[in-house]
């Protein structure tokens, strides 16, 4: 069984332990240098084939703002528990500076026969299931960055709910949904939750 108390040993460690969601943010302006510092970070991440089949889309001002009012406008469609999270998604969209957006663009689906052969029926799911694992690792990556540059952000998953008037708004209408992210400098100093013991996640393989 691996020890505990492991993610105090380098500075990369200590940036995914410091890293959480934050939902309220300041005012302040990011910096240009910090925000693409953050973007160059997410495109850094391993992609199927290094076919970096994502999009980055950098919301601000009006924009920010559409997207907010959109959220809010079809969060009355859903049950309250829902619908509660999705006015949440909006209040954090319109407090942060700047929201990036990442959508698949479907390249690798696309594409992916000349690459592998693989039977027609398996070939979208297979390709499909790549373009989102390695868009995840992008979205993760943005995310330690920004925590390693004093910024907050939180992955507005709930948003899948309306992942189709989202990507229409977006211009990406042929993509795939895969985050919004609100970026800022934290309105007030937080922690994240606790998380499980290793004990109760990680076991040996045995035969």
């Amino acid at each position: 069984m691996p020890t505990v108390g492991q993610l105090d040993r380098n500075e990369t460690l200590r940036t995914i332990a410091g890293r959480h969601s934050c939902r309220n943010f300041l005012d302040t302006p990011i910096d240009e240098a910090d925000l693409a510092a953050v973007l160059e970070a997410a495109n850094a991440a391993p992609s199927a084939h290094n076919q970096q089949s994502w999009r980055f889309i950098i919301l601000r001002d009006e924009k920010k703002r559409q997207l907010a009012e959109l959220v809010t406008h079809y969060s009355d469609a859903f049950p309250r528990p829902s619908s509660i999270l999705l006015r949440m998604a909006s209040r954090s969209i319109i407090s942060a500076p700047v929201v990036v957006a990442v959508a698949n663009t479907g390249d690798l689906i696309r594409h992916g026969r000349q690459l592998f052969e693989v039977a027609d029926e398996r070939a979208v799911d297979f390709f499909r299931t790549m373009e989102i694992q390695s868009s995840a690792a992008a979205v993760e990556n943005l995310l330690l960055a920004a925590t390693s540059l004093g910024l907050g952000s939180v992955w507005l998953g709930i948003l899948f709910l309306i992942k189709h008037e989202v990507l229409e708004f977006l211009g990406e209408p042929q993509g795939e949904f895969m985050a919004v992210i609100p970026l800022g400098y934290p309105a007030k100093a937080s922690t994240g939750p606790k998380k499980r013991p290793l004990d109760a996640i990680v076991r040996e393989a045995c035969d």
